[in-house]
């Protein structure tokens, strides 16, 4: 399968016992003497490694009880709902039927997935979760190639897509173990309590693996990250840990799609605390502003680029989002000035922003509440059970509050390891179970993270570093810039310069002299953007993330037939 990761199964980690380090005394969290910053969150107990647990048995463990009365699902186009006893009732029954009309079906199995966001997958992740089968999700519009390279390292015996994605899938599989998700048969597998005798599977064990989800793949190959129970379990119990009771359900509206962590991760979480979500097929802006209208959301997962087009869309003016509490923001950094952008429009909404990664089970940084999430352009205070390093790229040392480095991670939701790729698992985790994020980052005194760009990234200009987000940040502040990317472009006498991507708003005249000038007033003079290309949208990630590397080959093919 993978490299284990020596960190996966410890039941607390050792930032929960920092008090035998000699921990700064400045509320960073940062231990002078082990040059590790621990988390400042109190530590959450985890169950025993030991024991015998799924992810989704321990999720609905901490349902409230008696049952909420609100929904689970809601479909937000048609207003179709799924009520929380419901909800446990198809869970269980296809848990059986699969069971019982699949005999060769075993914990360890892969399960992989291809579907839009509907009522349905939610039922099948918790299924397929207390079964102890892997859960194998996919993008629905990936490349046949894309595809055929993620079932080559996942290896799944069965298959769930819908009459759309059918197609998609290889034709050489049998069709045996296909089971489209709008067929009556898996309605009647959800509906139909299982006759005869069921067989029971193996106990699921937290070291097993629950999920592999495929990274973005935004600066090379996509890789397939092995999530266990464990790692689940310890993301959901941080997520738990920091909810507060309420007089009234949050109502979500999920935005993020299910096959990425982000999705993933929210709407177990969101089953667990009792939440109504609201789900939405395709995602279309203007859709989501009806939805959270109609049903009174008060919670909305986004990317950096919702909050600018919520910042900034006349469309918004439009719509009843007085319900509207909270933005939960991850997926990329949000500048500071957007985010006061957005709170200027929307003063009674928090942002809670976050830093996470497929192979950290989503969320390894958070703020929680009013006063953290003031802190803007942060992406907050380490999760609980969590620990860090920021790590000097060139001499691997260990540097203090306020230092820019690579983020190193430990912990408990820590990725076992990438599938089929023990070099690439071998370069990420080391052998103390530090995760090495790519990412170049600092804490601050107060212990809040700074995420500056991609180490990757980073555009080299003479002797100079330039972090391409500081300048998106700074273009996407500008009135008439819908969206904005930030590529190195080779230069013969600075080696890079900055090339910025631009998205006009509708009817705007911009030039590029003007782009070129509006950031030139901002930053040092190293920093300058020196070339602009006006584009009709940015190509980015199911996450948000830009897809520079996609970019970077257009301006270089689009040079190369210039000459």
């Amino acid at each position: 399968m993978a490299q284990q990761n020596p960190n996966s199964n410890s039941n607390i980690p050792s930032s929960s016992s920092s008090s035998s380090t000699s921990v700064d005394a400045n509320s960073s969290g940062f231990s002078s003497e082990t040059k590790i910053y621990h988390s400042l969150r109190p530590p959450i107990p985890l169950p025993p490694p030991s024991l015998p647990l799924s992810a989704a048995s321990y999720a609905t463990s901490l349902l409230p009880t008696p049952l909420p009365s609100n929904p689970t699902l809601i479909d937000a186009p048609s207003g179709l709902s799924i009520s929380y006893p419901d909800f446990l009732h198809r869970v269980q029954n296809l848990s059986s039927n699969l069971k019982a009309l699949i005999p060769t079906l075993s914990k360890g199995q892969t399960a992989f997935v291809i579907s839009p966001s509907s009522l349905h997958v939610p039922i099948l992740y918790y299924s397929l979760l207390s079964l102890g089968v892997v859960i194998s999700p996919t993008n629905p519009i990936s490349t046949p190639s894309e595809i055929k390279r993620q079932i080559k390292l996942s290896k799944p015996s069965i298959f769930f897509a819908t009459s759309s994605t059918v197609r998609s899938l290889p034709s050489d599989l049998p069709s045996d173990p296909i089971i489209l998700l709008d067929s009556n048969r898996f309605d009647d597998m959800m509906t139909r309590v299982s006759s005869g005798r069921v067989r029971s599977l193996e106990p699921v064990s937290q070291s097993d693996p629950a999920a592999i989800l495929y990274s973005s793949g935004t600066t090379g190959r996509v890789k397939g990250v092995v999530l266990t129970h464990r790692n689940l379990i310890a993301a959901l119990a941080g997520l738990h840990a920091g909810s507060k009771e309420r007089e009234k359900p949050v109502v979500a509206v999920l935005t993020v799609p299910m096959f990425h962590v982000f999705g993933f991760v929210a709407v177990v979480r969101q089953v667990m605390g009792g939440y109504t979500i609201v789900l939405m097929e395709r995602f279309e802006f203007e859709g989501m502003l009806r939805a959270v209208e109609r049903y009174r959301a008060t919670n909305i997962p986004v990317s950096p680029l919702l909050v600018v087009a919520m910042s900034k869309s006349e469309v918004v003016e439009k719509h009843d989002l007085q319900s509207l509490e909270m933005v939960v923001c991850g997926g990329a950094p949000l500048g500071k000035e957007m985010a006061e952008r957005f709170q200027g429009r929307f003063p009674n909404v928090e942002i809670a922003q976050g830093y996470g990664l497929t192979e950290s089970t989503g969320g390894a940084t958070r703020t929680i509440g009013p006063d953290e999430s003031q802190h803007y352009g942060s992406a907050g205070r380490l999760a609980e059970n969590m620990e860090a390093k920021i790590v000097d790229p060139d001499t691997g040392e260990a540097l203090r509050p306020g230092q820019k480095g690579e983020l190193w991670l430990r912990g408990p939701s820590i990725m076992q390891g990438y599938i089929g790729d023990d070099e690439a698992t071998a370069s990420t985790l080391d052998s103390e179970g530090w995760l090495k994020t790519g990412d170049l980052c600092y804490f601050d005194r107060d212990g809040f993270l700074f995420v500056v760009d991609r180490l990757k990234e980073l555009i080299k200009y003479k002797a100079y570093q330039v972090p391409p987000a500081e300048l998106e940040q700074l273009l996407q502040s500008h009135q008439e810039i819908a969206d904005a990317a930030v590529i190195p472009y080779p230069d013969e006498e600075a080696g890079q310069i900055p090339m910025a991507y631009v998205v006009r708003k509708a009817g705007s005249t911009l030039t590029a002299a003007q782009v070129m000038d509006f950031i030139a007033k901002q930053v040092a003079p190293y920093k300058k953007i020196r070339r602009v290309v006006f584009t009709n949208s940015i190509p980015k990630s199911a996450a948000g993330k830009i897809l520079r590397r996609e970019l970077i080959n257009h301006a270089l093919s689009s040079s190369k037939s210039r000459l």
